[in-house]
């Protein structure tokens, strides 16, 4: 068994950036075995470099847009160069293309604004049972039959995860939760804590548009993949403590799926909302011969 606090700092040291020159970033390799690299892995990085100029400042991240378009391999770092679009007086932008094999693999474009006060309303949490009364990931998949990757509950150790039942019964619009924290205490500014929220954002969500559809998204004949990425941040996330992440997919039709999530602390504060398209592609499965 991982040791959780181990596994915290695993993760704190795969999403620190190293610069190599001026606006140029490498993410180190997440894995020793050949794989995919997890999408939110991608974006948490290109959001850690997009943000590195801007450390010590008062502007903090609101929003990200990310297209993923080639995946990534484990086993190589990450290349990132940033460019620096803009810079105002309350907002700044910066783009940022993450490279593997001197070939893009995700563009990024994240905004900054000064924290300044204005009039505010936000959506009351969803109702759902508290995260006492949720089982944990692994029991959760036990009781369904579910088989998970081995190496995605390696990914997971760094967390905490405690998901509820999804819903498809009786509603157009398919829906989940799950309850998450970083499962040991992480000394973080506002940034780091962006970024590790970024990295968690990509947990579940796309899975969302194929529950109404009989499939699982490990099963046989399923293709399932991140096509794009966006994260507004309201308030910086105490990503130490419980955060609601509750999902729904509103829309689902050539072979691509859509998906929304909204992000809420213990005491029911909206602190980010998510959008999702992923490839939601159902392959033949090629039967046995005789």
């Amino acid at each position: 068994m991982i040791d959780p606090a181990a596994a915290v700092a695993e993760l704190r040291a795969l999403l620190e950036v190293e610069e190599i020159d001026t606006d140029l970033f490498r993410g180190g390799a997440s894995e020793e075995r050949p794989g995919r690299v997890f999408g939110g892995l991608v974006v948490a990085q290109a959001l850690a470099a997009a943000a590195r100029d801007l450390a010590g400042s008062d502007r903090q991240a609101h929003s990200l847009h990310a297209y993923f378009l080639r995946a990534g391999d484990t086993t190589r770092p990450i290349i990132y160069r940033v460019l620096r679009d803009f810079d105002g007086g309350s907002f700044a932008n910066r783009r940022v293309v993450a490279m593997q094999g001197g070939k893009p693999i995700l563009n990024l474009a994240a905004s900054f604004h000064r924290r300044e006060d204005g009039f505010a309303h936000a959506a009351a949490m969803t109702q759902v049972p508290s995260p006492e009364q949720c089982p944990d990931l692994v029991t959760a998949l036990a009781a369904t039959g579910q088989k998970f990757p081995q190496a995605m509950l390696d990914r997971l150790a760094a967390f905490e995860i405690r998901p509820g039942p999804p819903a498809v019964q009786g509603s157009d619009t398919p829906h989940q939760f799950l309850w998450f924290k970083l499962a040991a205490p992480i000394d973080s500014d506002e940034v780091l804590r962006r970024v590790v929220l970024t990295y968690a954002s990509d947990f579940a969500l796309v899975s969302t548009a194929i529950l109404p559809h009989s499939k699982a998204i490990f099963s046989p004949g399923m293709q399932v993949a991140s096509l794009d990425h966006a994260v507004w941040f309201h308030s910086t996330p105490p990503v130490d403590d419980w955060l609601l992440y509750a999902m729904d997919s509103p829309w689902a039709g050539h072979a691509r799926g859509f998906a929304r999530g909204a992000l809420y602390d213990r005491a029911g504060t909206l602190v980010a909302s998510v959008a999702q398209e992923g490839l939601c592609r159902a392959v033949p499965t090629q039967e046995p011969t005789a």
